[in-house]
């Protein structure tokens, strides 16, 4: 269940950690200055339709420059470097603003240009300044910007954008890091007062026969598959599963159950059922209640099914049920805050982690969204880069799903080429891969491999097509577009993957990884809506890399609780265990791997029919998991006691 956040207009940037507008000559402030890739390119005169009245309005948002940047990035490498004698030297927010963030005179210049140009400029800005928001009518949006808003064939939609660059005064440039919100897939959303709320989510029944751990149960009565009779699907494991096979059931017991450390979940929107939800589903499966807090937009739980944004409230009601249970299966006794966005647009989800990383709410941040590829204009991208400088700085670990799409070549959305998805590329987050897991009937770890789908569906008696049959889904991973190599991955990233574009270095996704194949997911509890109208409490098999990167988060709060400390933006810190039994080192099986899986055409009962399928493991397209660093699954996944005492290291001068 990676969810995709609004797409955006591909961006050829190449390394980058900060934008800057268009060089001018030297002398005094020009005119105006043009802000460099912040009209998308797919903005262009063959493919516009049409254009927009002057009396539409638009809201948007002006990002603010981060001041002192060299030191800031210096001061990043210095307190996430184990071999740096300032390793663990975190800065507080207050410290950070106070070097680093906007002043209050950046905020009121750019406030007094835009209320000069006739637009409605907000009040309420984050304590750290970070931006301005503004709204007006097309007709001032061209003027103050000097481009025309049109309309654009782009994917199957017609969008709107600006159809050059945008400019601003000189006077204000050297304070603005970028503009969102003036192309037309980003709108904002304004829940409407007393409109009913979105009821939860439809119903989602899994069929049988499943197995309650790997290969309980053999599909005898189907078709054999690579010359042998395959299992049944698991039925999705549990939380004492997956601490067993993850070895994390011993020190949980041991006390290292993540007490005293606060995991952040950042979705959009809120579930009105969660904190009910997780807790009846921790005492179905032997845990304690969640310690459970939530910060949400005024107004969320009346958002109405079809709100104007397009975002589905409903789908994002059980991707956050699913990173709420999956922390507290990992790490049970961590506080789990929940921070919504006020809907699945960039914007809104930058400020919900924003929040945390200004107000210090956590150390560690899970995020189970993302782009179908790398689509960013510059000032959302830079926005986004400069809310993860802050968190590296003040020693919060972000973290993010890779992706559910494998390398994105058959997604008929994008152009057919390899991709990763944005933000998990972005160097200064933690991109979590997806892996394939078998767990013995002891809770023990059999196998793992990476999480790349095939399916084969049985039709009069035969595997059709014959397997493996169909790319259907796999953990997202690859070349970055955007990105150059960062320092942690030299030495361990072989040169074929940074390459691999044909210039470079860049930075390959994914970092780490964990179980996201659905096959072999977890069980989840949630109300659901059922096709009588009767909502209800119910249990099913969920995956995704949404579901690798709430677990991952959960390890890693228990990592920071055994080691006494944050360990902050943890990727020097992972990959210098490369190699060591920190991690299982998952790589390709020697012999397929495949299950059967009954599915209900209605997705609740048999009533409309049911079909059967064949899933093959380990199809992941140009990806692929073999000993050491791989764009599957990273440096491997967490092993367990080896892990935690791995990560507990206190680095040079500590």
């Amino acid at each position: 269940m990676h969810r995709p956040i609004a797409r955006r207009a591909a961006l050829g940037v190449l390394g980058l950690l900060a934008l800057a507008p268009a060089a001018q000559a030297a002398g005094s402030a020009p005119a105006r200055t043009t802000l460099t890739d912040s009209a998308p390119t797919w903005a262009k005169p063959d493919t516009q339709v049409g254009s927009v009245a002057n009396t539409d309005s638009r809201t948007f948002w002006v990002y603010l420059r981060l001041r002192d940047s060299q030191a800031l990035d210096q001061t990043i490498a210095a307190v996430s470097d184990p071999s740096s004698s300032s390793y663990g030297e975190y800065l507080t927010p207050q410290q950070f603003d106070s070097r680093f963030a906007p002043t209050s005179a950046d905020v009121s210049a750019v406030r007094g240009w835009l209320r000069g140009a006739g637009f409605a400029v907000s009040a309420d800005a984050p304590d750290n300044n970070r931006w301005v928001k503004a709204s007006g009518s097309v007709a001032q949006v061209e003027r103050a910007f000097q481009t025309q808003l049109r309309t654009y064939q782009h994917e199957g939609h017609v969008l709107q954008a600006p159809d050059g660059d945008l400019s601003v005064p000189g006077s204000v440039a050297g304070r603005i890091a970028g503009v969102a919100g003036l192309d037309g897939s980003d709108r904002l959303m304004k829940p409407a007062g007393d409109v009913p709320g979105a009821p939860p989510s439809p119903a989602f029944v899994n069929d049988g026969p499943c197995s309650s751990f790997w290969s309980e149960k053999l599909a005898t009565t189907v078709p054999q598959a690579y010359g042998e009779t395959q299992p049944y699907v698991t039925c999705g494991y549990t939380p004492s599963q997956l601490q067993g096979a993850y070895g994390m059931k011993a020190p949980i017991a041991g006390g290292i159950d993540g007490n005293g450390q606060t995991v952040a979940i950042v979705d959009a929107f809120a579930s009105p059922t969660i904190e009910q939800d997780a807790n009846q589903y921790a005492s179905l499966h032997g845990q304690g209640p969640v310690p459970f807090s939530q910060i949400v937009p005024p107004g969320i739980f009346d958002v109405p099914e079809n709100e104007p944004t397009g975002c589905d409230p409903q789908g994002w009601y059980g991707e956050e049920t699913l990173d709420v249970e999956a922390v507290h299966a990992m790490a049970p006794a961590a506080h789990v805050l929940y921070v919504g966005g006020q809907d699945c647009n960039d914007e809104s989800l930058i400020d919900a982690v924003n929040k945390i990383v200004d107000g210090n709410k956590a150390q560690i941040i899970t995020n189970s969204y993302g782009n179908f590829g790398e689509n960013e204009p510059a000032g959302l991208l830079q926005a986004w880069n400069d809310t993860f400088r802050q968190a590296a700085a003040e020693g919060i670990g972000v973290y993010f799903s890779s992706g559910d799409d494998g390398d994105e070549t058959q997604n008929p959305d994008l152009d057919g080429q390899p991709h990763t998805d944005f933000p998990a590329s972005d160097p200064l987050v933690t991109a979590v891969g997806g892996t394939s897991l078998g767990v013995s009937a002891s809770d023990g770890y059999l196998f793992e491999t990476g999480w790349g789908e095939t399916t084969s569906k049985l039709v009069d008696g035969a595997w059709t097509p014959d397997p493996p049959g169909d790319f259907l889904y796999g953990g997202g991973g690859g070349t970055s577009d955007l990105f150059g190599e960062p320092n942690y991955q030299r030495r361990v990233v072989p040169g074929r993957l940074a390459r691999a574009k044909g210039h470079g270095p860049h930075r390959v996704v994914p970092d780490v990884s964990a179980v996201g194949d659905p096959q072999t997911g977890m069980l989840v509890g949630q109300t659901q809506t059922f096709p009588d109208g009767t909502t209800k409490y119910s249990e099913y098999r969920i995956g995704g890399t949404s579901l690798s990167s709430p677990l991952m988060a959960g390890m890693m709060a228990l990592a920071d609780q055994a080691a006494g400390r944050r360990h902050g933006f943890a990727n020097p810190a992972l990959y210098a265990q490369v190699g060591t039994p920190a991690y299982h080192d998952v790589a390709a099986p020697v012999k397929p791997i495949a299950v059967v899986r009954n599915d209900f055409v209605n997705g609740v009962d048999a009533s409309d029919g049911e079909t059967t399928k064949l899933r093959t493991f380990d199809q992941t397209l140009t990806l692929h998991d073999t000993p050491g660093y791989d764009d599957v699954t990273g440096v491997g996944s967490p092993n367990g006691q080896a892990f935690l005492d791995a990560l507990a290291f206190r680095g040079r001068g500590r």
